[in-house]
């Protein structure tokens, strides 16, 4: 049974760049992996695109034909490739079992509300995949109350909208301390436990806009997101090798992949990393890593690349030396050979001994 993860997020949250991160992070790993994009208005991908639903139907042609904007003209080109589903399924069948990640649009309604995505991921499931949805938050959104809440509710109302097995990610961790100073933890943010502790920063920051129904609004929403209580965060720094396996690690937990993969023998060096705990990150060591030290751990990494390098540079010269002593001994049993041919060959002795007499006079 094949599996696949589903990339949804607003526009800016790193999609496109997840795709390309992950794509190379399988392959390192040995798990054979293919990109389907299924964004019709992106026409220059990072990543080698498998199957791309812009051979199908593209944003240019639905806007100049139908005379429609670009998030209507992305509304029509799902529906166009739900009624031509059997092109994405014969596409997907030339992949075989791969491990299947689907780049997706990101006009925000398109998993808000919008149906046309979300029949199309259910015929993908019906067809034997094991889906998971993966929304992609940008981490600048922890920096404003009201941009943090307003990414709960987007998460909270994608989950009930997708009602498939979902991961919130936080992207771009290693930015964050660029930004100015969280008034909380990380563990805060992404545990999405008891929100009235930001009641008094979302007052602050409406100041300007003051009014007597913002604080009872703001206390509707915290009960609603908390009294669901779904929503939670995984972080991501798509650069970083240890974020990355922490992420999988978690995404193969939720979907099944660690149960039971489908390639087999094929995944064991990933199978060995998990049973060894190798990836796992708690959310406190993201803090001290992205928040707390970033430019400890920043110089650490580069005095191990500098030495990882230097010590692949001298491997390099001791296996050039070592062919240059090679190649110098073959020379000199070429030379050895020479001296048996050409106008100086020397001339074997054959075992006569010629004896001759001196001429008549």
């Amino acid at each position: 049974m094949p599996f696949a993860q589903l990339v949804i997020g607003p526009p800016g949250a790193g999609k496109s760049t997840y795709c390309n991160g992950m794509h190379q992070f399988l392959g390192a790993i040995g798990r054979k992996c293919s990109i389907v994009n299924l964004d019709p208005a992106n026409d220059k991908t990072s990543y080698p695109c498998a199957l791309d639903v812009r051979d199908l139907v593209t944003l240019e042609e639905i806007m100049t034909e139908d005379q429609l904007g670009p998030n209507g003209g992305v509304l029509y080109a799902l529906e166009e490739l739900e009624e031509n589903f059997d092109w994405l399924e014969e596409g997907l069948k030339a992949l075989g079992d791969d491990y299947i990640i689907f780049d997706c649009p990101g006009q925000v309604e398109i998993f808000t509300h919008h149906s046309s995505l979300r029949n199309i991921f259910f015929k993908i499931q019906k067809a034997g995949y094991r889906l998971i949805v993966l929304h992609l938050i940008d981490s600048y959104n922890l920096t404003l109350p009201s941009m943090y809440i307003s990414s709960l509710i987007l998460c909270l109302r994608a989950m009930l909208q997708m009602d498939l097995p979902h991961l919130n990610v936080l992207t771009k961790m290693d930015n964050l301390s660029n930004y100015t100073p969280l008034p909380f933890n990380l563990d805060f943010y992404t545990e999405v436990q008891d929100l009235s502790y930001l009641l008094p920063h979302l007052e602050s920051e409406s100041s300007r806009l003051s009014h007597e129904k913002f604080g009872p609004l703001n206390n509707a929403i915290i009960d609603l997101i908390e009294e669901f209580g779904l929503v939670g965060f995984e972080t991501l720094a798509v650069e970083d090798k240890k974020s990355m396996m922490n992420l999988l690690r978690v995404i193969d937990r939720a979907s099944g992949y660690v149960f039971g993969p489908a390639e087999g023998a094929n995944d064991s060096v990933w199978q060995m990393a998990v049973r060894e705990g190798m990836g796992q990150m708690d959310i406190r060591d993201v803090q001290e890593r992205w928040i707390d030290a970033k430019e400890e751990y920043d110089e650490l990494e580069r005095r191990q690349l500098e030495e990882e390098a230097k010590r692949l540079e001298e491997e390099a010269k001791r296996h050039q030396q070592a062919a240059a002593g090679q190649a110098g001994d073959d020379d000199d049993d070429d030379d050895e050979d020479d001296d048996d041919f050409g106008p100086n060959a020397r001339i074997p002795d054959g075992g006569v001994k010629v004896i001759r007499k001196n001429p008549q006079p």
